[in-house]
């Protein structure tokens, strides 16, 4: 799975290309040729995947359909519907109208290839490992998915995301994001996203001078954990062999305050074997890099990784892996991590014991008859003795000859070359599950801030999905056990809600509990007497063999069990019993299983290296017994070994079950398009496989089963009005409309739901209600299209009407024309025609208008000479009665004022005389004016017709003023009614809070019983599990008992008759030596 786009500088480019369906595409998906009738998907054998083909005819059971060009009959069942086109690159396929196997592999398909790698599917999103790197996990991403809901935004893991942490804010709730899949589908690479995304958006912000935040913490346990347990794989370059659980802590705030991990099912078996192709774990190859220069001399190793059987059986480098580089990011994340360098050391240390203890494999060789194993050449067990710590003298002599207890006295078993290489190899798997379990306790513990409250927190589970090869072993039951439980929990999660939604529009359902369906091959595993127990009971028997572990099954579990069943003798003729899952039907062979499952190591070399120097290995030993080099006298019988490989597990997954129970889950389902890692490239078979083996078909079932389909009421109105519009328009509310329209169509009442806000429907009847609306939009199309084409028609006729009418006037024109062109009087007309006014009208009207237009340019100037000339007269008047006044008033001054009287008079009369001349031009401006007037009469009274014509159209504006009046009336009327309805509702609501309280209230208590029921049945389970396992113990007790006191009678009756012998012996000699001596007397005398 890829990661950032690696750039030098400027901003992160723009992701939308590969999250959004472009316009261009989506044009070009509507555009496909389509026909609801005869368009089907029908299977293709080539591949493994689906072709679409038109329906061409059917005879009973048996269709005809063109493919490609060629016709090809296939059975009806094999057929599948066609989603119309714009259901094409569907970002959620649970919203496909038909949601059969092909459409959801066309849809992924598609999606693919136009690069779109996340799909959601109900509750999955899908991620389709591109094989390429895209810029979708870069900041500038981040921040386009913070805060938003999932509907919110495009298909992403950081929509996944941010819907958990927001689930966690708002709830107060702990969530789970389950990230599963096959190898080399990018499981590893989408946790690490997903922590990321929360190490960026929850950052709390504190560090400690001179350590490292807990946010570069958290992001720096990937490089330890891939380097000890990650692979190259025939599938993966960087193949994860554990599963892990990961749980990151907020505060009550939001922020990061720790994380924790636990691990699962480590391949201990590829340290000791890999296959050609494949590679062993990243960390011996990193080591060998010379990243860290003084590492191989304290490793006492050789410059050549050839020289190290166990790790050089496959391939030495991977392309897409530069192991120099790795081994920085490892040792540079120990130091982030707070390892000490003793610590760090240690580890590497401890890597390297490995390799040398795969050539200590090959140096045992065998002396004497029985084939002794011994070492000649004991430099590698020099190495391996230096590296942990202990004695090499007595380690090589207890690899060959390990201390037994039998009785109350110790002794040595020989051990041929093979047992002591298993040993050697079992001791090497042993130390190394331990020590990177030991390295996970420590992460954790520098994870853990104990000055940060933890509140909640989000667990990121990856984990292998279910597998299904040519050859299953232990590894694979194991895997399938879990997701068997993991699917069952999907279920009962993803159909609660539903049915939670169900129940909350007010739809008449029955509650379906869909996680009863794998519960019976689930109890199948784990009820008393069942296949784990009979597992654990042979693992157990000292003498228990394969054979007898397959018959123990067969008997016990074969025809009392549905879901255990005999093998298929393909593709594995060897297997030795199936299981039916949910998935599909799996057979197994157990070869080997037994010895797996213990796990057996050597408790002596165990002993030693509990006792040896190097701190590492004997922290990893600290919880296994061992065995004393001198037994006490005195010592406590007490079972040795530890649990079983199992019962571990077993333990593991209740605990991860009961975890995520107490969760609200996410699910991403990550699948490999195809087997050559080539971007673009889909094997449908494939694709189809892992979509039914990690529940994408299941939960796509089980949405079939209700009303996967959904549409708000404004959505369904909107886009299926036009089926019925008068209807519509008479509902009293959208409710009442959507089941105006469905009663229209006569779509019977099973197949749809009306809820309080939204229409659900049955799998695809969707695609029917489409049907529906295109047939009806056909029509009104056709005849919108004959109206158009019948106007179009008229149009053309009338032009071509007139045409033919223009014509038939330009004839006529000629032939008059050229019959009175010799005409003297036509020829006195057509010289006096252009001189007369009646042809010049446009040239006169030219004329006016240009007058007209210079009056009413100029008249504003003169109107303003005129007032201000008024101005000036109403001054000088206003001075004259002044003038007045004073002289009636009298005085001394009076002759100067006359005098002054008749200048200003003068001065009036001047200006009266400048105002008459004014005054007259304003009159003749005016009479031309009038003239003017007169001229455009005629141009008024075609506006005067206009103006007719608008009052008729403002008589038809003001009627549909009262059409709107009356609707506002309406509209009034009907939000009376509105608020009384609310009224009514709150009212309601009110009765409603005060129910919800009792119900709450009754579901605590409800609760509460629960609690108890369930602790008292576990308590009653382990009970009867313990009883059953007591009664198995006492009967076998009883069987030993029997043959043991069977023996001792047959060995009482053998003494009987051997002291009889013994005395008739005694007899015979006494009577021998009496014959003796009285031969001896008789020779005497």
């Amino acid at each position: 799975m890829p990661g950032h786009i690696k750039k030098s500088s400027g901003a992160d480019p723009d992701p939308s290309p590969w999250l959004e369906v472009k316009y261009e595409l989506k044009m070009k998906n509507k555009a496909k040729p389509y026909d609801p009738k005869k368009s089907y998907w029908v299977p293709n054998k080539a591949d493994g995947g689906y072709l679409e083909g038109m329906l061409e005819s059917k005879d009973g059971n048996k269709c005809t359909v063109k493919v490609g060009g060629e016709m090809k009959v296939f059975k009806e069942e094999q057929l599948a519907q066609v989603n119309p086109g714009n259901y094409d690159c569907a970002e959620d396929m649970a919203n496909l109208t038909f949601l059969g196997d092909a459409c959801v592999l066309w849809n992924s398909v598609i999606r693919y290839k136009n690069e779109l790698i996340y799909t959601y599917s109900g509750l999955f999103c899908i991620a389709i490992n591109p094989y390429k790197r895209y810029p979708i996990y870069t900041l500038r991403t981040m921040e386009l998915y913070v805060g938003k809901r999932r509907n919110e935004c495009w298909p992403h893991i950081f929509a996944i995301a941010e819907g958990a942490y927001q689930g966690m804010v708002l709830s107060g709730s702990n969530q789970s994001i389950l990230i599963t899949g096959e190898s080399g589908a990018g499981k590893t690479e989408n946790t690490k996203k997903v922590i990321s995304y929360f190490a960026t958006i929850c950052s709390s912000g504190k560090r400690k001078e001179g350590e490292a935040s807990l946010e570069d913490k958290i992001v720096q346990t990937n490089p330890v954990l891939e380097a000890w347990g990650n692979a190259k794989t025939v599938r993966n370059d960087n193949s994860s062999r554990f599963g892990k659980f990961i749980r990151i802590h907020f505060n009550s705030a939001g922020k990061l305050s720790g994380a924790d991990m636990v691990v699962y099912l480590l391949e201990k078996s590829r340290l000791t074997y890999q296959q050609p192709l494949e590679r062993c774990y990243h960390a011996f190859y990193n080591i060998m890099s010379d990243q860290v220069p003084d590492i191989k001399s304290k490793c006492l190793l050789s410059d050549e990784i050839l020289d190290y059987w166990f790790v050089s059986q496959g391939k030495l480098t991977v392309p897409s892996i530069d192991d120099k580089e790795d081994m920085q990011f490892a040792d540079e994340a120990f130091d982030i991590l707070g390892f000490s360098q003793t610590e760090k050391y240690d580890m590497f240390i401890c890597t390297a014991t490995l390799m040398h203890m795969g050539n200590m494999t090959k140096d045992f060789v065998p002396v004497g008859k029985e084939e002794q194993a011994e070492v000649k050449d004991d430099t590698n067990a020099q190495k391996v003795a230096q590296l942990c710590g202990i004695d090499c003298e007595w380690m090589i002599t207890y690899f060959c000859k390990p201390k037994l207890k039998v009785g109350t006295e110790w002794v040595q078993k020989g051990s041929t070359c093979t047992q002591a290489s298993a040993s050697v190899s079992g001791i090497a798997r042993g130390i190394y599950e331990k020590s990177f379990r030991l390295v996970v306790e420590k992460c954790n513990e520098t994870l853990c801030d104990p000055t940060m409250k933890k509140v909640t927190y989000i667990g990121v589970l990856d984990i292998a999905g279910f597998e299904i090869f040519d050859y299953n072993g232990f590894e694979q039951i194991c895997i399938n056990y879990v997701n068997e439980k993991l699917q069952q929990f999907f279920n009962q999660h993803m159909f609660t809600l539903e049915q939670e939604e169900y129940v909350r529009e007010g739809l008449d359902w029955a509650n379906v509990d869909f996680g009863m369906d794998l519960q019976k091959c689930i109890d199948m595993f784990e009820k008393p007497m069942a296949f784990l127990a009979i597992f654990e009971e042979e693992s157990l028997f000292p003498k228990a063999t394969d054979k007898t572990f397959a018959e123990k099954l067969m008997t016990n579990l074969l025809g009392k069990w549905s879901q255990f069943a005999k093998p298929s003798p393909r593709p594995d003729p060897d297997a030795h019993f199936a299981v039916i899952h949910y998935a599909a039907t799996v057979s197994y062979n157990l070869t080997g299983w037994l010895e797996k499952n213990k796990d057996p190591l050597n408790d002596t070399i165990v002993e030693m290296i509990k006792n040896g120097s190097n701190a590492l290995m004997v922290a990893s030993f600290a919880d296994h017994p061992g065995q004393p080099l001198e037994a006490p006298k005195e010592q406590v019988k007490s079972k040795k070994g530890g649990k079983t490989v199992s019962s571990y597990f077993k333990g593991q997954l209740d605990d991860l079950m009961t975890t995520l129970y107490k969760t609200e889950p996410h699910f991403i389902r990550c699948v490999v398009p195809n087997t050559h890692k080539q971007p673009g490239g889909v094997e449908s078979d494939l694709v189809m496989h892992q979509y039914q083996c990690n529940g994408v078909l299941a939960g796509i079932a089980i949405c079939r089963a209700g009303f996967p389909n959904k549409m708000l009421y404004p959505e369904f109105k909107g886009r299926y009005n036009i089926l019925g519009a008068a209807l519509v328009a008479k509902a009293k509310n959208d409710k009442a409309a959507a089941g105006a329209v469905l009663e229209l169509i006569k779509l019977p009442a099973e197949k749809f739901r009306l809820g309080h806000t939204k229409v659900f429907f049955r799998a695809g009847i969707l695609g029917v209600m489409e049907e529906t609306r295109e047939e009806r939009i056909g029509s009104v199309l056709a005849w919108l299209q004959s109206g158009a084409r019948g106007k179009a028609a008229r149009m053309q006729f009338k032009k071509l009407q007139d045409q033919k009418l223009a014509l038939y006037a330009c004839q006529r024109a000629i032939r008059n024309y050229f019959t009175s062109k010799t005409w003297l009087w036509m020829q006195i007309w057509l010289a006096i025609k252009p001189h007369l006014k009646c042809t010049q009208f446009g040239k006169f009207k030219k004329e006016y208008e240009d007058k007209i237009a210079l009056a009413e340019a100029n008249i504003d100037g003169a109107l303003e000479a005129r007032s201000k000339v008024q101005s000036v007269y109403d001054g000088l008047a206003g001075q004259k009665n002044d003038l007045g006044l004073a002289l009636k008033s009298g005085g001394s001054a009076v002759q100067d004022i006359i005098d002054k009287t008749c200048r200003i008079e003068g001065q009036a009369a001047d200006v009266q005389g400048e105002l008459s001349g004014v005054v007259n031009r304003i009159k003749g401006e005016k009479t031309q004016k009038v003239a003017l007037e007169g001229q455009i009469a005629k141009i008024n009274s075609t506006v005067a017709q206009l103006e007719g014509e608008v009052q008729t159209q403002e008589g038809v504006l003001a009627s549909a003023e009262q059409d709107r009046a009356d609707k506002d009336d309406q509209i009034r009327t009907l939000k009376d009614e509105i608020a009384q309805q609310g009224d009514m509702i709150t009212k309601l609501g009110k009765e409603k809070r005060s129910v919800g309280d009792g119900r709450q209230k009754t579901e605590e208590d409800i609760q509460a019983a629960e609690d108890k029921c369930n602790h008292l049945s576990k308590v009653k389970g382990k009970l009867e599990q313990a009883l059953d396992e007591a009664e198995d113990a006492l009967e076998r007790e009883k069987k030993v008992k029997g043959d043991v006191e069977k023996t001792k009678r047959k060995i009482e009756g053998d003494l009987k008759l051997t002291q009889e012998a013994v005395a008739d012996l005694e007899r015979v000699k006494a009577e021998l030596s009496g014959n003796v001596a009285r031969k001896e007397k008789e020779g005497s005398a």
